[in-house]
């Protein structure tokens, strides 16, 4: 059983915001899904939970469309906009009002207040609460029917630190109780600590899939070297399919050779070595490699 996207196309006149997405969301598993500003994920989430509708392809939740779902909060909790509360009512009576319209027990409000850690604060207006408050709230409603799947978008947004900690955390202990959590986010190092399966899409298609390690192992690991000869090392090293770049004083950056090869080189040839190391790829630059050619926005050359 799972979420399965299946050819999910939406389109906003002439443009496909979201086009041809297909992957899933599998139980006991955090899947992480990424892309640029305007690759179409909040569409993407809305569009699996029926709040816009599809110009295209199917959603089905363990086998079901969502509309045929007897009790939707106990089979998916969804936060996709952290600012969506009426202002002048207090969080306890949002969550009141959530639970009665879904019909679950009113015990929940209290056990999900806790969980978030808005117990104290639950009964001052939404409208007084902080970006991270909102977002404890937010994760708070997506918990009342104590779901299968869980549905987030960007919320560890306006969070300290230990707010971060804790949705890290949180989201871990639910995956490893056995739902599947999908939650997009621009915080790839963080991201990179607990997420399972990982969907990069840019421009509304599936750009890569698969675990941060494999999505990682895809780029080209940068080796460093530091020697006081680094200049006829490099040349050596272009001579045998090398690229590198001068970086430090006395320290250059290679790729395209392993490690191995540079130090056997450097011995023959009698070239001191200072540092040999290899820095593995890390998601941010994975990202980033996967997604260049489908930047909707990007930043101007640095004054």
């Amino acid at each position: 059983m799972s979420v399965v996207v299946s050819n999910l196309t939406k389109r906003f006149g002439a443009h496909a915001a979201v086009d041809n997405l297909s992957f899933s969301v599998e139980p006991g598993t955090v899947t992480g899904f990424l892309g640029p500003n305007g690759a179409g994920k909040s569409t993407a989430m809305r569009c699996m939970l029926d709040l816009d509708p599809r110009d295209a392809g199917g959603v089905t939740f363990d086998g079901a469309r969502f509309k045929d779902v007897d009790q939707p909060l106990r089979m998916v909790g969804s936060l996709l906009d952290a600012t969506a509360f009426d202002p002048n009512r207090s969080a306890r009576n949002h969550l009141r009002y959530l639970t009665a319209s879904g019909g679950l027990a009113k015990s929940r409000v209290d056990d999900v207040l806790g969980l978030t850690g808005l117990h104290d604060v639950s009964k001052r207006h939404v409208g007084a609460f902080s970006l991270g408050m909102h977002q404890r709230l937010g994760i708070a409603a997506a918990m009342l029917g104590d779901p299968q799947y869980l549905f987030l978008d960007e919320p560890t947004n306006g969070l300290d630190p230990e707010g971060i900690k804790w949705v890290r955390r949180f989201l871990r202990e639910l995956a490893d109780d056995g739902r599947g959590v999908l939650v997009s986010s621009h915080m790839l190092s963080e991201l990179e600590l607990y997420v399972d399966h990982l969907v990069v899409i840019g421009k509304g298609q599936v750009l890569a899939q698969g675990s941060v390690q494999e999505l990682k192992g895809a780029q080209q690991s940068t080796i460093i070297v530091r020697s006081p000869q680094w200049e006829h090392l490099g040349e050596l090293l272009a001579q045998r399919g090398a690229s590198y770049t001068p970086t430090l004083s006395n320290t250059i950056e290679v790729k395209g050779v392993p490690a191995e090869l540079i130090g056997d080189l450097a011995a023959l040839e009698r070239i001191p070595l200072h540092e040999l190391h290899t820095e593995e790829a890390t998601l941010e630059e994975a990202f980033l490699e996967i997604t260049q050619h489908s930047q909707e926005y990007t930043s101007g050359e640095n004054p």
